[in-house]
């Protein structure tokens, strides 16, 4: 670390209703990976939306290599050498992966053409020099989310750029995918780059990072050498006190059968796949990228259709064609991807919260307003949901509150079959230890759940049993006495 590289000083930024940032400083030395860290809602992603010009900057100056800059547009930040990966991918599906790398700085001819051969010939020098495997012609939209996330990757590095903001990067990788992103983040800065990095995986953070500042409530915590800090320090300088019972369960001997799944297959996806869910048990499904497990969920609550096999619930069996067949079922399933399955957007807290649920609200056309809103009121409470009011915007949210409130609309269903596909992806530490305990507290209450996570510790500390998938088979399926990652990564990789 030679020299500085970004100083931003005194930064505050205000919304309607809200304060997003009070006075806020942050420093970037070249060579350095520098963690910004915080809860959901602490400010992280607004203060580099304001350094990559998406935000303008109420108060506060930037200083770029000793020069103080000013940052109007997303045009102004590329030119001062500043690039982000977003933690939502904003990738065209239906151009090409070389079409994206250069959408809007396309290399021209001397007749002013796109010059077609030198786009794709230095895009397809990228995904080689990545070792992706991939043709520079392939749509997007023919990708998975962890390869769309690399190429996002690759087009950030593609500017040349000083400083790279990487929110949440590693958030759809796989184990090999990050070993990979990590190789090239230490590439990145032997050349001098700065890398601003964005995640709630403190794991990440310990192996990557050379310092870490602290967000909370849109103020400035504080700024430590990560190598001098500890996993127990940065969650105190995060949520303002010790935060004890992180993983909250109460495990008992489960019930009956209430889900069983019987050789459920799709061609090219699912092969053979047989298990039980009981009464008030957790049921984990750990394994790499690909190997089915969301696809499993998605046939189950009839959003996909499945090739052969069936389902039953309580003893008979279910016709599930769609979503609605679940739902009367009282099944309910949190899909991993809030944005495009998930969340209407452009709607408030109180419409996604209470979009499955409004024939409680209605009698004759009249709606019971006063208990819609006190139902609204009470999951923004349970599941601490940082929001000006239930009639806030739910795209105005942080990407964590956004995903406290799809869970709300699930719960609000009172299901007794519960489908969690990444619960906590994106989700702050103090988030994720509400998250644990308010699935905790279903279970007790009778409530069955399924939870999908890529979070070895999370599906270990909170799972009755493990089901563990590779290439559309489950392994096996662990009980607790078996838990541990390095079983669980046996079975995961196709071991017997």
């Amino acid at each position: 670390m030679s020299s500085k590289l970004l100083e931003m000083t005194g930064v505050s930024k205000q919304f309607p209703g809200v304060y997003a940032l009070k006075g806020v400083d942050f420093t970037l030395q070249k060579g350095e990976v520098h963690a910004l860290l915080g809860e959901n809602g602490a400010g992280k992603s607004t203060l580099m939306k304001i350094l990559g010009g998406i935000y303008s900057i109420d108060e506060g100056k930037i200083v770029i290599e000793g020069k103080e800059v000013k940052i109007n547009s997303v045009k102004d930040a590329q030119q001062y050498g500043i690039s982000i990966i977003h933690q939502e991918i904003v990738l065209v599906p239906y151009l090409s992966i070389a079409e994206n790398i250069y959408l809007g700085r396309e290399p021209l001819t001397k007749a002013g053409l796109i010059d077609r051969k030198q786009m794709y010939g230095n895009a397809q020098k990228f995904l080689d020099d990545f070792d992706l495997g991939l043709s520079a012609e392939t749509l997007v939209g023919k990708l998975t989310v962890a390869q769309q996330q690399m190429i996002e990757i690759i087009k950030a590095v593609s500017f040349h750029s000083n400083i790279i903001i990487m929110d949440e990067p590693t958030s759809s990788l796989s184990e090999k995918e990050v070993e990979f992103l990590f190789k090239t983040i230490r590439d990145l800065q032997a050349q001098g780059v700065g890398i601003v990095y964005i995640s709630h995986r403190m794991n990440e953070l310990f192996e990557i990072t050379d310092r870490i500042t602290v967000l909370r409530d849109g103020e400035y915590i504080g700024t430590v050498v990560t190598k001098e800090t500890t996993i127990d320090g940065l969650i105190s300088m995060m949520v303002g006190r010790e935060l004890t019972n992180y993983y909250v369960r109460d495990f008992s001997a489960p019930g009956e059968t209430v889900l069983k799944v019987e050789r459920l297959s799709r061609k090219g996806v699912l092969d053979d796949v047989s298990f039980e869910l009981h009464k008030g048990e957790i049921l984990g499904f750990a394994g790499l990228v690909g190997a089915g497990r969301s696809e499993l969920m998605k046939c189950i609550f009839g959003l996909d259709p499945f090739d052969q096999g069936e389902v039953f619930v309580n003893g008979k069996k279910a016709m599930i064609k769609n979503p609605n067949d679940a739902i009367k079922n009282r099944i309910a399933y949190v899909t991993e991807n809030r944005k495009e399955e998930g969340l209407f957007l452009i709607k408030s807290v109180q419409y996604n919260v209470t979009i499955k649920i409004l024939h409680e609200f209605m009698r004759f056309f009249q709606v019971n307003a006063k208990y819609e809103d006190r139902v609204t009121q009470e999951y923004i409470n349970d599941l601490s949901i940082k929001t000006p009011g239930a009639g806030q915007t739910v795209g105005n949210l942080s990407g964590g509150n956004q995903q406290k409130v799809l869970i709300s609309r699930w719960l609000a269903t009172k299901p007794k079959v519960l489908i969690l596909d990444e619960p906590t992806r994106g989700v702050d530490v103090g988030a994720k230890a509400e998250i644990y305990a308010i699935m905790n507290r279903l279970v007790q209450e009778g409530v069955s759940i399924i939870m999908v996570s890529s979070e070895l510790p999370e599906v270990i500390n909170m799972s009755d049993r493990i089901a563990v998938m590779c290439q559309g088979k489950i392994q096996t399926i662990l009980n607790r006495d078996r838990f541990s990652q390095e079983t669980i990564m046996h079975y995961a990789t196709g071991g017997n």
